[in-house]
């Protein structure tokens, strides 16, 4: 039987191709390999908090199977907590898209440091963590063992550009992923990699999201999408 091999299996008379003995493993590997692999969706449901930083002007967002933004001369944050399952996420995933933008600005300075989109991403060691589990994004954000990197659609750097934000020198990190400018979409980034390269070290624990939109500097608008986003 040069095509397929048999054995006997209790009464049942079994058949196997020889080359499902070389196919089958490979086949197990692969989806060993997938399931390790494993991405937690973030919901952007209700959940999620408006936080002011001006009292006279906020962003509009909508909640849902994605985040919407319209900014109209405001500036404010939408936030949310993880959960303790999360605390130990070391890169993410996410699309997002802009069809009305600022226009490029220094994101260097503070103050006309306008862009479409920030995504943060907050980290604390984890005893603040523990600590800090129910506190609000301002109290997380005053802490001195915050750190927080912020991916950012606006200015003009280089893609992967990585410098630290004039709020938060020391604390908080700026990593510009996309120019001032509209479209559409996808990222894929590693915070063992850009916490290394703007804080040295490693990242403690991821305890909080947030997304802003920044148009008051410019007095101009934005409306993007944020969706799609997962956690690894």
């Amino acid at each position: 039987m040069s095509a397929q091999m048999r054995w006997r299996s209790g009464n049942t008379l079994l058949y196997c191709s020889p080359l499902m003995r070389f196919v089958t493993p490979l086949v197990v590997a692969a989806t060993l390999a997938a399931g390790a692999v494993h991405a937690d969706r973030v919901s952007f449901s209700s959940v999620w908090k408006n936080q002011k930083i001006s009292l006279f002007s906020s962003n509009s967002y909508s909640f849902g199977s994605s985040l919407g933004v319209a900014s109209d001369g405001a500036v404010s944050i939408a936030w949310t907590r993880l959960p303790r399952g999360e605390w130990d996420s070391t890169a993410a995933s996410w699309n997002w898209a802009v069809t009305q933008s600022v226009p490029s600005t220094n994101l260097r300075r503070k103050g006309g440091d306008d862009r479409n989109l920030s995504m943060y991403f907050v980290f604390l060691p984890e005893a603040e963590a523990v600590r800090l589990e129910s506190a609000g994004i301002r109290r997380l954000l005053g802490n001195d063992s915050v750190r927080v990197l912020q991916y950012v659609w606006g200015g003009s750097e280089g893609r992967g550009a990585s410098f630290a934000s004039p709020y938060q020198p020391g604390q908080g990190a700026n990593v510009a992923l996309r120019q001032a400018g509209t479209g559409s979409h996808s990222e894929s980034v590693n915070f063992a990699r850009d916490y290394s390269a703007a804080f040295g070290g490693s990242p403690g624990k991821l305890v909080g999201l947030a997304v802003s939109a920044d148009s008051d500097d410019t007095g101009t608008s934005i409306r993007g999408t944020v969706s799609n986003m997962a956690l690894r």
